[in-house]
């Protein structure tokens, strides 16, 4: 297994980034729409700008892997993730979850994945996510509870 990782996003980063997004297939796992490249742009320009929101690379030794994120929508804290093609099916996507929730301390945390996509499912229920109720836009969402100490 290659080293994953995540960082900053930079500005280098955004045209990866950015044709991903606006790939309808690509976005679909995620429960989300396509957005057109302005749509990225005013989205992370925002994401930037909000003290509670960040936005990471996920790297596989050192190359570019995907995307991750951590924002507040409604109230509830939540992650969200993108592997690349080239990355998928090498547990890249179970490393990064693992890693946004031992960056992201707020707890409960959530994650949504599309109806139609059990691999992120399992891999939610793997790491300590649970079912939550579904999003108004039919997205299942996961929850990751508070743990006692």
């Amino acid at each position: 297994m290659a080293h994953i990782d995540l960082r900053d996003l930079d500005d280098d980063d955004l045209d990866a980034v950015g044709a991903v997004l606006i790939d309808p297939d690509e976005v679909a796992p995620a429960g989300v729409g396509a957005a057109d490249r302005d749509e990225i742009d005013e989205w992370v320009a925002r994401q930037r700008q909000d003290p509670d929101a960040w936005i990471k690379v996920v790297t596989d030794s050192g190359a570019f892997a995907g995307a991750a994120a951590a924002y507040t929508v409604d109230g509830e804290r939540e992650v969200a993730w993108w592997i690349a093609p080239h990355a998928r099916g090498r547990e890249v996507g179970g490393h990064t979850v693992r890693l946004l929730a031992t960056l992201e301390p707020e707890r409960p945390l959530y994650a949504r994945v599309s109806a139609s996509e059990a691999p992120p499912e399992a891999m939610l229920e793997r790491i300590g996510f649970t079912p939550a109720t579904p999003s108004a836009d039919g997205a299942l969402r996961y929850v990751l509870p508070p743990t006692l100490e």
